[in-house]
């Protein structure tokens, strides 16, 4: 087990003039070693957890612990260069009369002469930055900039590296580039550090644990592929991808909707009606003359099709499919899960239901086999 290198407890900031706190009852543990993304839309309060943590701001409640030690809290608050954070801006603020090497050496002023040199040159070479030693920040590409910064703020061995959106000012080719060689970094150093993004394809794919974060505190703290497959709300199912919800009917613990019957795990299920999370890779299309699924629309978009397919409960749902599957607009369609497990919501939040999308065996009561026939087309929550 990894001990918490970063901990927020019941943080709270407000603004002068802001009627809403920036973030309130805010708690967060950075495991040692890891990478967290803070991922969530602008606004929401991302970019002042990260200044709390780094010592920018002063947090009015709560308290902030970094390495063990209390940084922020009552009394207490240390500033930012007694935190042991190291900390990287969007615009890398570099010192523009700085070379590459005299910047990385800046914050190691208390190192000797040649100590200081020795890890200037470790982190140039770590770095691919060689070659650029002499060069002014002027003079590099927005990749080596972010590589300078990246190295100054890691020169004198932080607890904790902060990046605040650091790929916001590359091209889209460049940043996918930039992410590959900043994850293989700092899996080098083994640093722990904390990414604040609002792009979720960064998030997933850099980070060991997401944050999700919305109206200033975080709601949801799990893996990539959980956050993504198992959101704890409607909100965070949007915010990390496109979210398809389809109706469905419940009797006992079988449930049926347009994707096919499907069982629950567990006891009897508290409510009727759910909805059923869909992402756009989370079905397949089986040509059937008697589908509950139309075909309305196909784009070829390369590797694969994107098809958007019209439920008979009115939901339109959009899927990839490989090139293998080829569709007609207008064919009918069987759509099943290609997911043993899917995500179901009552309201906005999700349930304690694993649905599990395989044909199971129908119910021999004659009353449930005439309910479930009658309710096979599944109307919308609400709905008479």
């Amino acid at each position: 087990m990894h001990s918490a290198a970063v901990r927020l407890a019941g943080v709270w900031k407000w603004y002068p003039g802001h009627q809403h706190p920036a973030v309130h009852d805010l708690w967060l543990e950075v495991r040692g070693g890891e990478l967290l993304a803070i991922l969530g839309p602008s606004g929401c309060g991302k970019t002042t957890t990260l200044r709390l943590t780094a010592g920018l701001e002063r947090p009015d409640a709560g308290s902030i612990e970094i390495a063990g030690v209390l940084v922020a809290g009552g009394d207490r608050f240390l500033p930012p260069e007694e935190r042991g954070v190291g900390l990287v801006f969007q615009d890398y603020a570099l010192f523009p009369h700085l070379t590459v090497e005299e910047n990385i050496a800046f914050g190691l002023h208390r190192l000797g002469r040649s100590e200081r040199r020795q890890r200037v040159e470790e982190l140039l070479q770590l770095t691919g930055l060689g070659p650029f030693r002499k060069r002014y920040p002027h003079q590099l590409s927005g990749g080596q900039q972010q590589r300078v910064a990246i190295a100054r703020a890691l020169a004198p061995r932080p607890s904790v590296l902060l990046l605040d959106e650091p790929f916001a000012n590359l091209d889209a080719e460049l940043r996918q580039r930039m992410r590959e060689e900043l994850r293989r970094l700092l899996r080098e150093l083994g640093a722990t550090v904390v990414l604040v993004t609002h792009d979720r394809d960064e998030a997933l794919s850099l980070a060991d644990r997401v944050a999700v974060m919305l109206g200033g505190t975080i709601v949801q703290v799990d893996t990539p592929e959980r956050v993504y497959h198992e959101p704890k709300t409607r909100e965070v199912a949007r915010l990390l991808g496109q979210a398809t919800f389809v109706p469905a009917r419940v009797l006992g613990t079988i449930g049926r909707s347009d994707l096919g019957p499907f069982a629950l795990e567990g006891e009897r299920a508290p409510v009727e009606q759910v909805e059923l999370l869909l992402r756009p890779r989370d079905v397949v299309l089986e040509p059937h003359p008697e589908g509950l699924g139309v075909v309305v629309d196909r784009r070829f978009v390369g590797a694969e099709t994107v098809y958007r397919v019209l439920l008979r409960c009115g939901i339109t749902v959009e899927t990839s499919q490989p090139p293998s599957v080829e569709l007609a607009v207008g064919e009918r369609v069987e759509v099943r899960c290609n997911r043993a497990r899917l995500a179901a919501f009552a309201g906005s939040e999700r349930i304690g239901l694993a649905a599990l999308l395989e044909r199971v065996r129908e119910k021999t009561d004659e009353a449930a086999e005439r309910d479930g026939r009658r309710t096979n087309a599944v109307v919308p929550p609400g709905a008479s």
